[in-house]
C-alpha cells in the first residue's frame, strides 16, 4: 500500500499543493478530484496513487475502494542548473527543481469516543483537604544575631 516516484520533473512547492488536497481522503474521491484538476502535479500524483492502489490489490489483496490516502510526502530532489540569456552576452543562472513523491494508503480507522472532560473550576475533594500526616510549614522571622 505504498508507491514512490523519484526524480519527478516538477517543483516540490507545486506538488505540495495537490498533496495537501488529497491527504486523508478516500482513494476513489482523491482519484476523481485529481482527474478533474488541470495541473501537472495532479497528473503525477494521480499516477503514483494508481500505482499504490495496484500494489495494495496485487500484493496485499486489499480492496482499493475501501482505502484512504494515509500520507503523501513530497521531498525535494536534485536541481538542474540552467541559464537564461541576458544583455551583453551574460547568462542568468536558474535552477529547475525535481521532487520525490511518496504515497502511502491505509485502512479507515474507527475513532474511539472522546473522554468527557471535567470542568477546570471543579476541584477534587481529596486534594483540597490537608492530610493529617503532612507537617505544617512555619516561617521564622530572621532576627539579627546578638
Amino acid at each position: 500500500m505504498y508507491a514512490l516516484h523519484r526524480s519527478c520533473r516538477l517543483a516540490p512547492k507545486k506538488a505540495n499543493l495537490m498533496a495537501r488536497m488529497v491527504r486523508g481522503m478516500p482513494v476513489p474521491d482523491a482519484i476523481t478530484l485529481l482527474s478533474k484538476t488541470h495541473k501537472k502535479s495532479a497528473r503525477m500524483l494521480e499516477a503514483v496513487l494508481k500505482s499504490a492502489m495496484a500494489n495494495a490489490s496485487h500484493n496485499l489483496k486489499q480492496d482499493p475502494q475501501s482505502l484512504i490516502v494515509k500520507t503523501v510526502i513530497v521531498n525535494q530532489g536534485q536541481a538542474y542548473r540552467r541559464g537564461v540569456p541576458m544583455a551583453r552576452g551574460r547568462v542568468r543562472p536558474i535552477k529547475k527543481f525535481l521532487c520525490h513523491i511518496e504515497v502511502q494508503l491505509g485502512l479507515k480507522e474507527e475513532k474511539a469516543p472522546k473522554k468527557m472532560k471535567t470542568p477546570k473550576n471543579e476541584k477534587k475533594e481529596s486534594s483540597s483537604k490537608a492530610s493529617p500526616k503532612s507537617p505544617s510549614k512555619t516561617t521564622k522571622a530572621s532576627s539579627p544575631a546578638s
